[in-house]
């Protein structure tokens, strides 16, 4: 799986034309589910989100984790980041999972987000979305769950 994570102010979503989620302060993920993926893969993903330590402490050190200060998630599915832009012009999405897996291990992921004591805000999987936020930094990190 992969993950944008942008520490924002305040961020939300509209779905389809339709406000889904918004929080204050805290992180916009966009998640990507990649073929490869399993169930291990969005837990542990997860547990390395919601345990990051990237907001400023009171000596200014990046060093205070979501939790600590007070932060919310908004999650949005994004088959995107998994398109290969190796060949051509035109994006391949070969290696991004079909809508059915993808689905399953986007809802396992933010179960396992609520499992680290967060109640994400989200998109709506598979719509046409609209996200609004205010990075807060800007901080702004990709992680891919291979990687961990």
């Amino acid at each position: 799986m992969r993950a944008v994570v942008t520490r924002v102010s305040g961020a939300r979503v509209i779905a389809d034309g339709v406000p889904a989620g918004q929080i204050g302060r805290g992180f916009l993920v966009l998640l990507g589910v990649g073929k490869e993926d399993r169930p291990s893969d969005a837990r542990k993903l997860a547990k390395k989100i919601c345990g990051l330590r990237v907001f400023e402490d009171g000596a200014g050190k990046m060093n205070v984790s979501l939790a600590e200060a007070g932060g919310e998630l908004l999650v949005v599915s994004n088959f995107t980041l998994y398109a290969s832009c190796a060949r051509g012009r035109r994006p391949d999405f070969f290696p991004a999972a079909a809508a059915p897996v993808a689905l399953e291990l986007y809802e396992l992921f933010l179960d396992s987000c609520r499992d680290e004591g967060f109640d994400p805000q989200t998109g709506v999987f598979g719509a046409e979305m609209a996200v609004e936020s205010v990075n807060d930094g800007p901080v702004t990190l990709i992680i891919d769950s291979a990687e961990l």
